[in-house]
C-alpha cells in the first residue's frame, strides 16, 4: 500500500468508509494552514471521483471515517450524524482509573467561539457514556506517587459536539494521553519517552447506522492503529477484538 492510499473499510455505490490515520486532517482548516494533505483530497484522487465528508474526526484521532459518493446520500448521512442516529464507538487511553462505567452529561461551549455569532456561543447539551475495559499501573512517578495509573475506555458519544470526548474526559479529570490541548503534558511526555508514541490515543473503532438507501443496519469496524495497539500490548493488554 502506497503512502497516498487510504485503507477502505467499506464501499458500495453511495458510501465509502476509510480507516483514517492519526495526523491526517479530514479537510483544509485555517487552524492548521500549513498542512498539505487532507483525507478528502487523497480519497478523491484514490477513487477518481468526488467524495463528500459526512462527519469528521480530529486530526489526531484515527479510525472509521465515512464519506458519501453523491450529494443525496451526503445530505441523508449528514442529517443522520446531526440527529445522533449513527452509533459511534471509540477507544481511549486515559490518565487514572475512572469508575467501571458512567455517563458524562456536561454541556459544552462551541470550540470556534470567537468566530461564531453571539446567538451560537451558548453552551450546548453534550452526553458521553463510557465503560472501563482495562486498568494499568506503571512504576514511574509523574505526580506525588511512585507509580502512575492509566485506563483503557470504550466511549459512545450521544451528541456530536466538537472535541466532545476529549473535553468530557478532561472535565472528568481523566484526560486522554497524547492530547496536547486538553491533556496533561507530563503524562504525554512520559508516553513519548517510554513508548515512542506522540499521538492522541483516541480511535473511532466502529460506526453503526441504517444504510441510507436500503435502511439495513450497517456496522463498520476499524482495527486499532498499530502504534496505539503496540502501546496497549506493552502495557499488558492484547484483547483488541
Amino acid at each position: 500500500m502506497s503512502a497516498a492510499t487510504l485503507p477502505v473499510l467499506y464501499r458500495d455505490d453511495c458510501l465509502v468508509v476509510i480507516d483514517k490515520p492519526a495526523g491526517l486532517l479530514v479537510h483544509r482548516s485555517p487552524v492548521d494552514a500549513r498542512e498539505t494533505r487532507f483525507a478528502v483530497q487523497m480519497l478523491r484522487d484514490q477513487l477518481g471521483r468526488h467524495v463528500y465528508p459526512v462527519h469528521r474526526l480530529d486530526k489526531g484521532t484515527s479510525g472509521a471515517l465515512a464519506f458519501a459518493l453523491e450529494p443525496v446520500t451526503a445530505r441523508t448521512m449528514c442529517e443522520a450524524f446531526a440527529c445522533a442516529t449513527v452509533g459511534k464507538s471509540y477507544l481511549a487511553l486515559v490518565r487514572g482509573w475512572p469508575e467501571e462505567r458512567g455517563e458524562i452529561d456536561h454541556a459544552l461551549r462551541p470550540v470556534d467561539d470567537d468566530r461564531l455569532p453571539a446567538s451560537r456561543r451558548e453552551q450546548q447539551p453534550a452526553r458521553t457514556s463510557y465503560e472501563r475495559l482495562a486498568t494499568f499501573e506503571i512504576p514511574h512517578r509523574v505526580d506525588r506517587y511512585p507509580t502512575t495509573r492509566y485506563a483503557l475506555l470504550r466511549l459512545r458519544p450521544h451528541t456530536g459536539r466538537r472535541h466532545q470526548i476529549r473535553r468530557h474526559l478532561a472535565h472528568l479529570s481523566h484526560p486522554i494521553i497524547g492530547d496536547s490541548t486538553y491533556g496533561k503534558g507530563a503524562h504525554n511526555r512520559l508516553f513519548a519517552h517510554l513508548y515512542g508514541v506522540r499521538r492522541l490515543l483516541l480511535a473511532c473503532v466502529q460506526l453503526e447506522f441504517p444504510h441510507p438507501v436500503t435502511q439495513q443496519l450497517l456496522r463498520v469496524e476499524a482495527p486499532l492503529a498499530g502504534d496505539f495497539a503496540a502501546v496497549l500490548r506493552v502495557l499488558g493488554y492484547d484483547a483488541l477484538s
